[in-house]
């Protein structure tokens, strides 16, 4: 068994067609929700390492839209460097700082939905301990091949990377 090289690793597991993902942050409650609320904040974190993202759009409100695009600026990821990858959130529900409900889906530079890729239902949960944050992920899909699907294609190692990228970011935001 590989030993983890971070404190807090991410704590994975599938139920059914629901994704859960857990991590703790060394940091208070507020300063993580923010992280997740100020597109300047998103620009510095979202994304694995070697990625940039940039905020093309940003409403975070009930039914406003977050749309960006993921660059690869690391050379040493051979076929990766270059390339772009478009999402698109759609804010459902959020209550500060406990929770952030959007649907998540790959999207083209114009905004629109990329046909046969999966839209997921994403539910994060801020759960405050004593100076640290315990961050709940679940993203629930139409299916189990949906679900598969994402994993196949490197979701938690992606997500495990950008959490990294979020607890640097911490550390370094205040």
């Amino acid at each position: 068994m590989m030993s983890d090289k971070t404190a807090n690793s991410l704590k994975v597991k599938a139920e059914g067609r629901t994704l859960v993902m857990e991590r703790l942050f060394d940091a208070p409650r507020d300063r993580v929700f923010k992280a997740f609320s100020e597109a300047g904040q998103l620009e510095s974190w979202w994304g694995p390492k070697g990625w940039q993202t940039e905020v093309r759009s940003f409403a975070f409100k009930p039914n406003g839209v977050w749309h960006y695009c993921m660059r690869c600026t690391d050379e040493n990821q051979g076929e990766y460097f270059g390339q772009e990858s478009w999402g698109k959130a759609v804010y459902q529900d959020i209550s500060a700082p406990e929770k952030i409900v959007f649907i998540d889906m790959f999207a083209d530079a114009e905004g629109n939905a990329v046909s046969g890729m999966p839209e997921t239902l994403v539910k994060v949960e801020f759960i405050e301990g004593e100076h640290r944050t315990k961050l709940v992920m679940r993203s629930e899909f139409a299916s189990e091949e949906a679900l598969q699907q994402v994993i196949d294609m490197g979701i938690i190692q992606g997500v495990s990377s950008q959490f990294e990228r979020l607890d640097n970011h911490l550390k370094q935001a205040y």
